[in-house]
């Protein structure tokens, strides 16, 4: 059986963290082997919602919170977990956003299964055809249908998604740590997709369910929406220049976070 962590970024999730936690059920537990959830130095009280839902409903199996010794930013708080992963010996990890947009239930299927084991990415897509959106307006669905086919060209495989906050990775790609150069911010998923390619990872889509309603969107659509393409020009120009390029606005020489509760499962 693998070995399997759970990690789960949080910022700014008060309201929705508990609703993330409960997806922890007794089935999904019994397919990992830790859970770590990162507080990337919340403004609101995610990190005491979140130790207080702990404390009432310990899941089944090992689970720590962590509070990043910085703002790294989504991707900062990727790069704590790889290196968790990596360092303690997993095979996969999954991660799952904390803002409850998506639901970890949709990717029992395929671990039952095990059939994410043939892939080194096993990514879950908002825009396939057998996917479900809720709350999410015609405009920014017709834009991202436009950036995958985009991607999709310049990758040279069909991509459904740049980057859903439901996905999952052997560990055993991580280990050469190609991604501590790419952004630390919400573009992180876009690189590694552009890092899979040139590395050739065997990468997959699956599709999900996804809502939005009480959310709090930390994007900058019209920034972000610029940068995926520069990014995606850079790449097209010269691959291998682009993966290792410093993409970074603020260089962090370790990612690192402290342990500040765990519940022994």
């Amino acid at each position: 059986m693998s070995k399997i962590l759970l990690f789960i970024p949080v910022y700014n999730c008060e309201k929705q963290i508990p609703r993330v936690l409960s997806q922890l059920s007794d089935e999904v537990c019994s397919y990992l082997s830790e859970v770590i959830i990162i507080d990337n130095r919340s403004t609101d009280h995610s990190e005491t919602t979140t130790r207080q839902y702990l404390q009432k409903n310990p899941p089944v199996v090992k689970t720590s919170l962590l509070r990043n010794d910085d703002n790294y930013g989504l991707g900062g708080s990727h790069k704590v977990a790889f290196d968790y992963a990596v360092t303690n010996h997993f095979d996969y990890i999954i991660v799952l956003h904390g803002d409850d947009q998506g639901n970890i239930c949709d990717l029992l299927p395929y671990i039952r299964k095990e059939e994410y084991r043939q892939y080194d990415c096993f990514l879950g897509a908002r825009f396939m055809k057998t996917s479900r959106l809720q709350g999410y307006s015609r405009f920014r669905t017709a834009g991202n249908y436009i950036y995958n086919i985009l991607y999709s060209l310049v990758c040279g495989y069909k991509i459904y998604d740049l980057g859903s906050g439901l996905n999952m990775y052997n560990v055993s790609i991580l280990e050469n740590r190609f991604y501590m150069r790419f952004t630390d911010n919400l573009i992180f998923n876009c690189c590694m997709l552009m890092g899979g390619t040139f590395y050739r990872h065997r990468t997959k889509f699956f599709p999900i369910s996804w809502r939005e309603d009480d959310q709090i969107s930390n994007v900058k659509m019209m920034n972000q929406a610029v940068t995926t393409i520069r990014l995606l020009g850079d790449f097209m120009i010269n691959r291998k220049k682009f993966v290792l390029a410093e993409h970074r606005d603020k260089m962090i020489k370790k990612y690192t976070a402290k342990i500040i509760y765990t519940t022994g499962g």
